[in-house]
């Protein structure tokens, strides 16, 4: 396939970009910066962003397949930032599909766009979108994910949005270092009695899940226009896990811990007090994060595994084995 990946220097994207090399397709990459590492791959590296219409349309161009993993995250700092990105950007990638006759288009989406701060138990694609947000990264791109489906059978366009769970393993620039800081910083506690279960999702098994969302598209009908729950389809305990991600890296497990009702209220004056105060850095605690850590979501995958033919390949077990291989790697003197 010729392909386009938007996002393609980050952690999920450079494993999408691997995969689709491995298996011959032509790859197009638009990116924010440079990415030299890309280049010598092969790939040819679009600089632009994605709020510019022009560069996004035009870097659509002579492609079968876009796979749109660009995004913003996070859980604080002002709406524009994220709807700029997350949703007129990905409006962008839509109208650019349009325009240059793409036939397919694979969104990367979160389970967050389903969020409102309850517990998920095993729930499946037929959640509704939240009344209420709790953070205005799952509002944007849950704006994000509708504006995709609906485009699905327009323009001779096919679509999908695929929701992965807390992406991990090597390479992680964001999950894993984000714990660390907390935890060596003194800011990391349990939220809640300890027992909440939560999905997560290894790196690699969601860049296959990309491959397969792109070609289920091209033969497939039942899959355009749909939105997909993507984990590793077995929940884990979410502080046993976290333990497990900070002894990865040498740390002790975390000790100090806080109850869900009072997490929430720290995240409520927290929240409050650094909008009185115009403070921009992240505060400690929001409702969204309080929520997160502290309540179950975990998610039934039968959509996927019955309309993509998706299995992770690699499991829990196996993933966390080579992400400390991948650690050891980077901490020892040839490294």
């Amino acid at each position: 396939m010729r392909v386009l990946v938007t996002g393609a220097g980050g952690f999920l994207g450079r494993y999408l970009v691997e995969r689709l090399l491995a298996r011959g397709d032509r790859v197009r990459a638009l990116c924010r910066r440079d990415h030299p590492a890309l280049a010598q791959l092969g790939v040819e590296v679009v600089r632009g962003d994605l709020a510019d219409r022009r560069t996004t349309i035009d870097a659509c161009r002579d492609v079968d397949v876009v796979f749109h993993t660009a995004g913003l995250a996070g859980i604080w700092g002002p709406w524009k930032r994220y709807y700029r990105t997350n949703t007129l950007g990905t409006q962008h990638v839509v109208e650019g599909c349009r325009a240059r006759a793409v036939g397919r288009l694979v969104l990367t989406s979160s389970p967050s766009v389903t969020f409102d701060g309850q517990p998920q138990e095993g729930i499946d694609e037929r959640a509704p979108y939240p009344r209420r947000w709790l953070c205005h990264y799952a509002h944007s791109k849950a704006l994000a994910e509708q504006h995709v489906l609906a485009a699905n059978g327009r323009n001779g366009l096919a679509t999908c949005a695929l929701r992965p769970h807390l992406i991990w393993g090597p390479r992680d620039p964001h999950l894993r270092p984000r714990l660390v800081e907390r935890a060596r910083g003194g800011h990391l506690c349990r939220v809640g009695d300890g027992t909440n279960l939560i999905d997560t999702i290894y790196v690699e098994n969601a860049a296959a899940a990309h491959l397969l969302a792109a070609d289920a598209l091209a033969d497939r009908p039942v899959v355009g226009g749909r939105a997909y729950f993507i984990s590793q389809g077995e929940p884990v305990n979410c502080w046993e896990w976290i333990n497990r991600l900070l002894d990865l890296s040498g740390l002790p497990p975390v000790s100090r811990s806080i109850s869900l009702a009072a997490a929430r209220r720290w995240g409520a004056l927290a929240e409050w007090s650094y909008q009185l105060l115009g403070i921009r850095r992240e505060p400690p605690m929001t409702r969204f994060l309080a929520a997160q850590l502290g309540t179950s979501h975990y998610f039934d995958i039968r959509r996927a595994e019955e309309d993509l033919g998706y299995r992770p390949t690699v499991s829990t077990e196996e993933g966390l084995q080579r992400t400390a291989a991948a650690a050891d790697e980077s901490r020892s003197p040839d490294g």
